[in-house]
């Protein structure tokens, strides 16, 4: 009688863990590559303008934080601009479409449907300050809601700007994560295959 074929149990080696990373957490980038054992992909140079926008701050802000901040900086340059160029409309909503990209670029992964929404908020506090409005509350009211209606296509735009950013990066984020669980599945499978 043939006995089966027995092969002593092999110990896995576990994969050496890559460095953290400056804040801490693992590069899930390497980690992926180092678990393959494909190459990285090395970096493509950009335009500077890429570069020198790679090097700002990247906050990540709470859709709260973002309309926050966005309401703050909008309010605070229409004040500048009453006091310094008699409450010129043009210049505020000029000023308003980079306070736009940045309050769309600044807003966290998870709460990216915030932007274009907190964006027009920010526009119509800021106005308060360069509408002109006099005679009480109501004479303000008016002042600001013709103000929102004659200056719509900055607020328009602005808007727009936003929720072009926040689609765009949310495809890029849809993108990344289907890459990591095709390259999680190759090495699942890669793992599974026997090895002769």
């Amino acid at each position: 009688m043939e006995q089966p074929r027995t092969r002593p149990p092999r110990h896995r080696q576990s994969p050496r863990q890559p460095p953290l990373s400056p804040q801490g957490t693992l590069d899930e980038a390497d980690t992926v590559y180092r678990t393959v054992g494909s190459p990285r992909p090395r970096a493509r140079p950009g335009a500077p303008a890429v570069l020198a926008l790679r090097r700002l701050p990247s906050p990540r802000l709470t859709g709260i934080g973002a309309g926050l901040f966005a309401a703050a900086v909008m309010f605070s340059l229409a004040c500048l601009d009453r006091l310094l160029l008699d409450g010129s409309p043009i210049v505020y909503g000029v000023l308003f479409l980079p306070v736009s990209a940045l309050t769309a670029l600044w807003v966290r992964p998870a709460d990216l449907v915030t932007a274009p929404i907190s964006v027009p908020i920010a526009f119509t506090i800021g106005v308060i300050p360069i509408s002109g409005g006099t005679g009480g509350f109501g004479g303000q009211t008016m002042a600001v809601v013709t103000a929102l209606a004659v200056h719509a296509g900055w607020l328009y735009g602005g808007t727009l700007v936003a929720g072009l950013i926040a689609t765009v990066r949310k495809i890029r984020l849809m993108r990344q994560r289907r890459r990591r669980m095709l390259l999680a599945a190759r090495t699942a499978r890669s793992t599974r295959r026997p090895k002769d």
